[in-house]
């Protein structure tokens, strides 16, 4: 496979949860919808990664899998235009978690930002465990799997895949190392124009003794514009340039995408635990009754008195459906106290309604017959073995246990 190829690969899962709601949707399915279309995507179930903090409520993961899976399916994300997957049924990620699990440094695991906020927010639970302690180990496993891939996040959680790339740069210290690298490196420059091979030098001291971040991304483009080289001999003298030895796991590239805040019913973050949330594939009576009943700005007590739409949930949500007009109407109704809440909603439930209807009909076939989802999972699994048997291969033979 081409670098071009693994460049253009995006990777992202997430934990079985069952149903979603509608800030899952503008938060990451609608991006993943619209990636599918422009990169290499493997989308998955993360059901391990459920145990870590759920290892005693297994009962309901398989269940919440298909549940989730419909609501995919229901956005757009489409099992013809991307890879779609669970987990568990990938059991090379289990492994390479387990040679991640080497060469990470145990400091690292417990800065992580969401390590000792989550033991605090659970605390009616025993999180002193390896595996949630591990747990981004295994996310680095996950992600670097399937090499070069970029991870969309928001900017909130860019930190996360920091930690990946950390793990990613420790393994190839570790072993990209061999006693041939440099001379193997050397040999690979030796291939190249003589003139270009002067460049990269230039740009590789200039890096190495001066920390100049950008000659290191010119010399990087410059390796992989040689396109007569092997993808070994570019990974080499890649890693030649931070000294560091051959990339045998490229660092994952976030991929920063928007994620709108959507507020629950309450004014809260939209969450299923809160019981504040609008789900997707809602029935239209169900969805009006919370809208209907939705906080809008508190000190707006009578029909006459002005509101300020920057304190209303409400207009949170009109911003994410509305046009301009709407908007504007919905924001001098309010100010002026022309128009009442149950008036502002109005627009908003026929918005909602009109996107639910599209739920609906993309869930109908995989609600009607699982074995649809199940032949999904199957088909996208062995696709996903594949490439990650691929990868194994690669690291099994820099740790030293291929055994040939």
């Amino acid at each position: 496979m081409s670098n071009g190829q693994l460049d253009n690969r995006v990777v992202s899962g997430m934990r079985p949860t069952g149903r979603l709601h509608i800030g899952h949707y503008h938060g990451a399915l609608k991006n993943w919808a619209q990636l599918q279309h422009q990169h290499d995507c493997f989308f998955f179930v993360a059901d391990w990664h459920a145990l870590t903090t759920s290892y005693n409520e297994t009962e309901t993961i398989e269940q919440n899998t298909y549940e989730m899976l419909i609501d995919w399916f229901a956005s757009g994300v489409s099992p013809s235009a991307c890879t779609v997957f669970v987990q568990s049924k990938v059991p090379e990620h289990a492994e390479l978690f387990v040679l991640l699990s080497m060469v990470t440094p145990l400091p690292w695991l417990e800065r992580v930002p969401t390590y000792k906020d989550t033991i605090r927010r659970l605390n009616d639970k025993n999180l002193n465990t390896f595996g949630f302690l591990g747990y981004p180990v295994l996310q680095a496993a996950d992600i670097l799997m399937y090499r070069g891939g970029k991870v969309p996040v928001g900017a909130d959680q860019e930190a996360h895949v920091e930690v990946s790339r950390d793990i990613a740069r420790a393994f190839n210290w570790n072993f990209g190392r061999d006693e041939e690298w440099q001379s193997l490196a050397q040999k690979a420059l030796g291939r190249i124009p003589k003139k270009i091979a002067r460049q990269y030098e230039t740009w590789r001291k200039q890096y190495v003794e001066h920390g100049v971040d950008e000659k290191l991304e010119a010399a990087r483009a410059l390796v992989f514009e040689q396109s007569h080289l092997s993808h070994d001999e570019q990974e080499r003298l890649v890693g030649y340039l931070e000294d560091g030895g051959r990339i045998i796991l490229p660092e994952p590239e976030v991929l920063l995408t928007d994620t709108p805040k959507v507020p629950g019913l309450n004014g809260e973050k939209m969450s299923k635990s809160y019981n504040n949330a609008v789900l997707m594939r809602e029935e239209p009576n169900a969805l009006e009754a919370k809208i209907r009943t939705m906080q809008t700005d508190p000190a707006r007590v009578r029909r006459s008195d002005p509101g300020d739409p920057s304190k209303c949930p409400v207009y949170d949500l009109h911003k994410i459906y509305s046009n301009e007009d709407t908007l504007s109407w919905a924001a001098n109704g309010c100010k002026s106290a022309g128009i009442g809440c149950i008036d502002c909603k109005g627009p908003l439930i026929d918005s909602l309604n009109a996107e639910q209807t599209e739920f609906h009909e993309r869930a109908t076939p995989y609600v009607e017959d699982r074995n649809l989802i199940r032949n999904i999972i199957e088909k996208g699994s062995e696709k996903a073995r594949i490439v990650a048997k691929e990868t194994l291969e690669d690291v099994r033979a820099a740790v030293g246990i291929s055994f040939r």
